[in-house]
C-alpha cells in the first residue's frame, strides 16, 4: 500500500491517465455507466473530469493491480490500499496538465493524431498488422465509447505528453553531484578493530525476587499468552486405511515376477584410464604393467593424475564409450587391467576398481516391500468411498469420533494451539496435515461446528474441529519464571556488554591503542582491508560497517558484530577515494536514477503550482455514486 501511495505521488504514475482502451479490456467496462452527465468527479480551474472518466481511469489502475495479483479486487479492498485515492490523485494531476496545455494554447494537428491512433496495437487487424477502422469501430462499441470521446481523450493525453517532455526532457545531474555519489560508492577504508566477546565477562548473578517481579511487570505483555485452541482433526490418506492382510502371498508373487527387473542390479565397476597417441606406445605401456610397473606409477609416467585417468562408475550398458565395454567388464578382478584396446578416441589401457557384481534380490526379500506397495494402490482405489462414508456419517449426526471410528481412522487431538501452530512453551507443533490451512480455518471456527474437509494433496483429507477455546491472557512470573530470568539475564549481559566496550572506547579516544587493549584482553588485534559501503562481511554487520564510515581517517567507533552477539571496537586507519568514473555502468545508472529523480521533483513543482493556482475540487459523493453502479 506504501509503495502505491508513493508511486500515485510521482509524475510518471500521474502520466499514466492515458485512459487508452488497450487498458480497458483488462476486466471488462459495463457500457452502460457511460450516459451523458453533467457533473463533475475532479475539476482544476476550467478542466473537469466526470464520472464516466473517473470509471475508466479506476477501471484501469484497478484491472492493473488486479491482474499482477491474479484476482479482481473488490471496491473495499482497492479503498484499503489507496487506489481509490491514486485515482483522485492521477486525475487531478490530468486536469492540471490540461488546464496548463489550455493556457499555453497548445493544440495536437490531425495528422499527428491520425499516427498516434494508428500506432495503438489493440486496433491493427490480426492478419496484416495494420490499423483497423471495422476493429477501431468494435472495439469502442465494446466500451461503451463513440470515436469522438475516445479521439478527444486521445488528443488530451497526448498534449499533456508534450508538456512532460518540455519539462523533464534534457534534465541531467550536475557533473558534481554525481561525482560525489561516486565516491561516496566506491570509497575504501582500513579499519582495525578487536570483537568484545561475552566471556570477557564476569557471570551475571542470579536476580532478586524484587528485580524478577519488577522486570516482569515491565514486560509483562511480552510474556501473555495468545489465544489457544483445542482442535481434533482426522487424517485420511491411503496409508491410513491400508490392508496389509488383504494382500495374498498369490499376487505378490505374480507382481514379483511381473517387476523382477526393478529389483535386479547390474553389475558396475570404477573405471580408470589411460590413452596413448598409437598403438605402439600403449603396447610399450603394457610391457612395463606387465613387467610389475604399477597402473598408478605407469601414470605418473606419463604425466597423468588420479583425476586425469578417473572416467566414473559405470555399468556395461552406460560406459561413455561403447567400445571400451566388453574390455572393462572382461576385468576379472578388483584393480586389475585391460591389454591395449582400440577405442573410438584412441588406444587405451583400462583399470577396473570397485566391482559390484550383478544381484537380484530374492522374493523373500522384497515381499515386505511389494505388499505395502500393493495395499497402498488397493487403499487409494477405495480412498474417496471411505471419504463419502466418512461425510454421511456425519450428515447423519454421529460426531467426528464416531464418524472416524466407523471408518477405522485414527483422530488426533491438539492439546493447545494458537494462530501461528506454537504450543503453549511456544515450540512449533509438527505433522499437523496442511497446518496453515487447517489451523487458519481453526481460529475462524467455533467450538462444535462441522467443517468442510481440506484437500491434502490431490489424494487425501483431512476434517477438523475446534474442541475447546482458551482466551488471550496475561501470564503470572510462576508460569514463565524460567523464560524470565533468562531473559532478564541476557538483557543485563548485552548491557555490560556495551559498558565493557564503551569503558574500552574511552581509552582508546583517550590515547592508548588498540593493540594494548588487545594484549590485556588476550585478544587479537584484525584488520580488514578496502572495506566499502555496500560490501557484506562475515565478521561486520551492517551497523559495524555503517559506524566504519560516519567519520574521518581515526574515527573510532562501537557496534554490534554479524551475529549481533558481540560487540566490535574499531578504529579507521586509512582512507581510499578512488577517481571517480562516471562512464562505469554503475555510475550510468545512478547518473540515469538522479536525472529521473530531478525530473519527477520538477515535474511535481509545476503541477503543484498550477493546482495551488486553479484549486483541486474533488467530489467524492459522485465518485461513490458512479462506484455504486460499477
Amino acid at each position: 500500500m506504501d509503495f502505491l501511495r508513493r508511486a500515485a505521488k510521482t509524475w510518471v504514475a500521474k502520466l499514466l491517465l492515458i485512459l487508452l482502451v488497450a487498458s480497458f479490456g483488462v476486466w471488462g467496462i459495463s457500457g452502460s455507466l457511460f450516459a451523458t452527465q453533467s457533473s463533475t468527479v475532479v475539476s482544476v480551474g476550467d478542466e473537469t473530469i466526470g464520472p464516466n472518466e473517473f470509471l475508466l481511469a479506476y477501471n484501469q489502475t484497478i484491472g492493473s493491480v488486479s491482474q499482477r495479483i491474479g484476482r479482481r479486487l473488490t471496491t473495499e479492498e482497492a479503498r484499503a490500499f489507496g487506489l481509490e485515492e491514486q485515482v483522485f490523485s492521477n486525475l487531478a494531476t490530468s486536469a492540471a496538465l490540461s488546464q496548463q496545455a489550455a493556457d499555453l494554447n497548445l493544440g495536437l494537428s490531425e495528422k499527428r493524431q491520425a499516427d498516434i491512433l494508428a500506432q495503438e496495437q489493440i486496433f491493427h487487424d490480426r492478419v496484416t498488422g495494420q490499423f483497423d477502422q471495422a476493429t477501431f469501430r468494435l472495439i469502442l462499441r465494446q466500451v461503451g465509447m463513440t470515436e469522438t470521446q475516445y479521439l478527444e481523450n486521445n488528443a488530451k493525453t497526448a498534449i499533456r505528453q508534450q508538456i512532460a517532455d518540455a519539462v523533464s526532457d534534457g534534465v541531467q545531474a550536475p557533473t558534481t553531484l554525481l561525482k560525489a555519489l561516486a565516491e561516496y560508492r566506491t570509497e575504501m577504508r582500513d579499519v582495525d578493530y578487536i570483537v568484545v566477546k561475552r566471556d570477557l565477562l564476569d557471570a551475571v548473578e542470579a536476580p532478586s525476587e524484587t528485580l524478577l517481579s519488577s522486570y516482569f511487570e515491565d514486560n509483562k505483555a511480552n510474556y501473555a499468552a495468545p489465544e489457544f485452541r483445542k482442535v481434533s482433526y482426522v487424517r485420511l490418506l491411503a496409508e491410513d486405511i491400508i490392508d496389509l492382510d488383504a494382500v495374498s502371498d498369490e499376487l505378490i508373487a505374480q507382481e514379483y515376477e511381473a517387476r523382477i527387473g526393478t529389483y535386479s542390479t547390474e553389475e558396475q565397476r570404477t573405471i580408470d584410464q589411460l590413452r596413448f597417441a598409437d598403438k605402439a606406445a600403449a603396447e610399450a605401456a603394457l610391457a612395463k604393467l606387465e613387467g610389475g610397473l604399477s597402473f598408478d606409477d605407469l601414470a605418473t609416467q606419463e604425466g597423468k593424475t588420479a583425476s586425469d585417468i578417473a572416467i566414473g562408475t559405470f555399468t556395461k550398458d552406460t560406459m561413455p564409450d561403447p567400445s571400451l565395454a566388453d574390455a572393462a567388464f572382461a576385468i576379472a578382478e578388483d584393480g586389475g587391467t585391460s591389454g591395449v584396446v582400440e577405442g573410438t578416441f584412441g588406444n587405451f589401457i583400462l583399470r577396473a576398481t570397485n566391482i559390484v557384481p550383478a544381484s537380484t534380490r530374492t522374493l523373500d526379500e522384497v515381499k515386505d516391500e511389494i505388499r505395502q506397495n500393493l495395499a497402498l494402490i488397493a487403499a487409494g482405489d477405495t480412498l474417496l468411498d471411505v471419504h463419502d462414508a466418512y461425510e454421511d456419517d456425519r450428515a447423519s449426526g454421529m460426531t467426528l469420533k464416531e464418524a472416524a471410528d466407523k471408518q477405522g481412522l485414527a483422530v488426533t487431538t491438539i492439546e493447545m494451539v494458537d494462530a501461528q501452530g506454537l504450543d503453549n512453551d511456544g515450540v512449533a507443533i509438527e505433522d499437523i496435515p496442511q497446518a496453515g490451512q487447517l489451523i487458519a480455518q481453526a481460529f475462524e471456527s467455533d467450538i462444535g461446528l462441522e467443517t468442510l474437509p481440506i484437500n491434502i494433496g490431490t489424494d487425501g483429507f483431512v476434517w477438523f474441529e475446534v474442541q475447546d477455546i482458551f482466551p488471550a491472557r496475561d501470564r503470572t512470573l510462576e508460569e514463565v519464571r524460567a523464560k524470565v530470568t533468562a531473559d532478564w539475564t541476557e538483557t543485563q549481559t548485552a548491557t555490560a556488554l556495551v559498558d565493557k566496550a564503551t569503558e574500552l572506547k574511552k581509552r582508546l579516544d583517550a590515547g592508548e591503542t588498540l593493540q594494548t587493549l588487545a594484549d590485556e584482553l588476550a585478544l587479537n588485534v584484525e584488520k580488514k582491508i578496502d572495506l566499502t559501503r555496500t560490501g557484506s562481511d562475515a565478521v561486520f554487520g551492517s551497523a559495524t560497517i555503517q559506524s566504519a564510515f560516519g567519520g574521518p581517517e581515526g574515527l573510532t567507533a562501537i557496534a554490534k558484530d554479524a551475529t549481533g552477539e558481540n560487540e566490535i571496537l574499531l578504529k579507521v586507519v586509512g582512507v581510499t577515494i578512488p577517481e571517480a568514473n562516471l562512464e562505469e555502468d554503475t555510475a550510468l545508472q545512478v547518473a540515469q536514477s538522479v536525472s529521473a529523480a530531478n525530473a519527477d521533483e520538477i515535474m511535481s513543482q509545476m503541477i503543484a503550482k498550477i493546482q495551488n493556482q486553479y484549486g483541486v475540487v474533488v467530489n467524492r459523493g459522485l465518485a461513490q455514486q458512479a462506484l455504486a453502479h460499477n
